[in-house]
């Protein structure tokens, strides 16, 4: 085992076992490390190289360890697990925090409740397949959670949805939060246009130029492009959009395993913009923010688009009730795979500029009021600390809440 000195010993270390490398998850992990540094504790992540997470991790300030493992299980789990319980062993930390379904099975079966240990969904694996997938699936968070301490969700929904599912846990709930920093509110618009103008020159990350970006309105999607996300019912949706909105545009900002058969089934008016470091000037260049998940915890890019001082449409899936100000769910939510449903809302929230003005300024006051990244990684810290107060090793015979 690697040796720790005085100091690291007295130092409260997390292990951070993380399968997604980009995206929302990524982005949760690198936040947490940052509150973890400034807080005192030693966070530890192991992570599969080559995406972004590793470096941010690092970055941060984190030990980054590689762990090679694949997003979803198969032939190479053994592997996995034990390339897990060797960092874990060697690492010696305090907790472990679990992150996403893959990492959850890997983490768990190595750990087998020896040590505190969180895991955190991120939305539920079962829904992400179908058909004897998913039961499998959920066969298997069934069981595998006699060997979380806690389960942490971040939404009371996505709670919920496991507890539907018959998943007997010890729950908490602390809700997802960005950095409000790094997304200032955008009173005057002077950042919209600033925006707007750099993305209709091609400037810098904007390559090539945005049709639309200066003149009509301009919806923006930013998420993976893949299933969960659900790029391809707003593709079907907008043709109606842009019948009734004259020169309306449509941006989907990412990249995925889906980008070839959404760019071949894009009608006119749609741009793929492709995987952008800093999705900024495309949040202040909306006119309305769009997110048609099939599922999910509790998106940021939502949040995040809010923060800026944009409207967004969302489908009612985990996490987004609890991220609209209270009130606006009637308007600006719709059901998933509903391609009417949300064509109707983006049209209703184009055509009125009272709408959209009045749901953007209550976006921007609620986010900033709620989530705030700094309150989310405290919620996190203290729930490490109530763990190890009470923590007993778990056993296969425990399955109480």
């Amino acid at each position: 085992m690697l040796h720790r000195d005085r100091t690291e010993k007295s130092r409260l270390t997390v292990f951070h076992l993380v399968q997604p490398v980009e995206g929302g998850v990524a982005r949760v992990v690198t936040d947490l490390v940052r509150a973890q540094i400034r807080a005192g504790v030693r966070p530890v992540v192991a992570c599969p190289p080559g995406g972004p997470l590793a470096a941010e991790a690092a970055d941060a300030g984190a030990t980054v360890h590689p762990w090679t493992a694949e997003r979803s299980p198969g032939p190479s789990l053994a592997r996995e697990v034990l390339a897990a319980s060797r960092l874990i062993r060697d690492t010696r930390p305090h907790v472990v925090h679990a992150h996403s379904a893959k990492a959850g099975l890997a983490g768990r079966l190595a750990v087998r409740g020896r040590v505190p240990t969180v895991f955190q969904p991120h939305a539920w694996s079962f829904d992400a397949v179908q058909g004897r997938e998913a039961r499998l699936a959920l066969g298997w968070e069934r069981y595998g959670t006699r060997w979380s301490t806690r389960t942490l969700c971040v939404s009371d929904s996505e709670r919920r949805a496991g507890e539907a599912a018959g998943i007997r846990a010890r729950w908490s709930v602390i809700r997802n939060g960005i950095d409000l920093a790094l997304f200032p509110a955008d009173p005057d618009g002077r950042r919209r246009s600033e925006a707007r103008a750099a993305l209709a020159a091609g400037d810098g990350d904007a390559e090539p130029p945005v049709p639309g970006s200066t003149g009509g309105p301009l919806v923006v999607c930013v998420g993976r492009l893949c299933r969960q996300k659900g790029q391809d019912v707003l593709l079907t949706a907008w043709p109606a959009v842009a019948r009734a909105v004259p020169g309306a545009r449509l941006a989907l900002v990412g990249d995925g395993p889906d980008a070839a058969s959404l760019r071949a089934a894009a009608p006119p008016g749609v741009l793929l913009a492709g995987p952008r470091a800093d999705v900024r000037p495309w949040l202040y260049a909306a006119d309305a923010v769009v997110l048609p998940s099939r599922w999910e915890g509790m998106a940021l890019a939502p949040l995040e688009a809010m923060a800026c001082g944009r409207p967004v449409v969302l489908t009612d899936v985990s996490g987004a009730r609890e991220s609209l100000p209270p009130g606006e769910e009637g308007h600006l939510l719709v059901p998933p795979e509903d391609p009417g449903a949300l064509a109707v809302a983006l049209m209703r929230l184009l055509l009125d500029d009272r709408l959209r003005t009045r749901a953007a300024c209550r976006a921007a006051a609620h986010v900033r009021a709620s989530f705030d990244v700094r309150r989310t990684a405290g919620a996190v810290l203290g729930l490490y600390q109530e763990l190890l107060s009470t923590h007993r090793p778990l056993t296969r015979k425990r399955t109480e809440r």
